[in-house]
């Protein structure tokens, strides 16, 4: 409980310098200062697993599955590596959606920040009800399994006329039901009064469009990772880390999504090795080394590959 207490405090401590000093005032995060907080993002993430092996060589948390620390850190890192290949799909969808609604660019860090938040709260939800389903059901392994592979074959097989617009989604229209929407936005603020009523400004309909989004891909990156291991602070760390980044690693691409456009099909390549591993892992036994392995190659194999299109396409 203590191990618990002090993740959340150091989580809050986290998310408190980065909106109270920071980014107190808003402005438009560059380039460079979006790389700059990428790579301490992920430095602080790497770090970690330090943290992980010292917890779990002196058995300073729960460890259900009888983990060793190696194991436990080497399953950490790959967790963590497929909810950050897996929050790619997040970046391009955050980019649809600011473009729709028009966010201004120095709010958009206000936005991602609130939507954080509420990542954190429903993907542990979501973790705390995955563990305990595989935990005490050992059929939901399959189901998850399948429900992976069955994703992958569906980002393979999309077609690119099925483009996301946000203010055609449901959720935008049952909204729109619940309060009034004004297309007028009025510095940082997510409500507005406008003829004696409160109506939700662009900025609070982006922030929610971005927060069920979240939730949506949380159906496929919490499987994915239910896949390596069900220890609770391992799937929940990783997954926050992997969430804490997303916001530097938003600016720092989204200025250059086309230059992965292959990226893509790492993603798939990755969610159908965590679908099968699911699905047959009552019969093959795949090394932790393995699947760290296989992860990392495909992320870096999409990113060259996309780089190296992108560079004969200009050329």
């Amino acid at each position: 409980m203590i191990v618990w207490i002090s993740f959340f405090v150091m989580i809050f401590c986290f998310l408190a310098l980065d909106l109270g000093i920071f980014n107190k005032t808003p402005h438009i995060i560059s380039t460079k200062e979006a790389s700059k907080w990428t790579a301490i993002w992920v430095t602080l993430s790497f770090l970690f697993s330090g943290v992980v092996f010292w917890l779990y060589q002196h058995q300073y948390i729960e460890n259900p599955s009888n983990l060793s620390a190696t194991n436990a850190t080497i399953k950490y890192i790959t967790g963590y590596l497929i909810e950050l290949s897996l929050s790619i799909d997040n970046i391009f969808v955050i980019a649809i959606i600011f473009s729709a609604f028009r966010i201004p660019q120095k709010y958009q860090h206000r936005i991602l920040f609130w939507g954080i938040i509420g990542a954190i709260v429903f993907r542990g939800l979501m973790i705390f009800f995955g563990v305990l389903l595989i935990n005490k059901f050992n059929w939901t392994t399959y189901l998850f399994g399948a429900f992976l592979v069955f994703t992958a074959f569906k980002m393979l097989f999309k077609k690119d006329e099925d483009e996301f617009n946000p203010k055609e989604s449901l959720v935008y229209k049952i909204l729109g039901k619940i309060i009034p929407i004004t297309s007028h936005t009025d510095k940082a603020h997510f409500f507005i009064l406008k003829d004696s009523r409160t109506h939700a400004t662009p900025l609070f309909v982006a922030l929610i469009v971005i927060e069920v989004m979240d939730v949506l891909f949380a159906v496929d990156s919490v499987p994915a990772i239910l896949a390596i291991t069900s220890d609770p602070f391992i799937v929940f760390s990783s997954n926050i880390f992997a969430i804490l980044g997303l916001r530097s690693m938003y600016f720092f691409l989204a200025n250059m999504l086309e230059k992965f456009s292959h990226l893509e099909y790492s993603l798939i390549a990755i969610l159908s090795f965590v679908g099968l591993k699911m699905l047959f892992h009552d019969f093959v036994e795949v090394p932790e080394w393995a699947s760290l392995g296989f992860i990392a190659v495909s992320l870096l194999v999409g990113i060259l590959v996309s780089l190296g299109s992108y560079s004969k396409n200009e050329a």
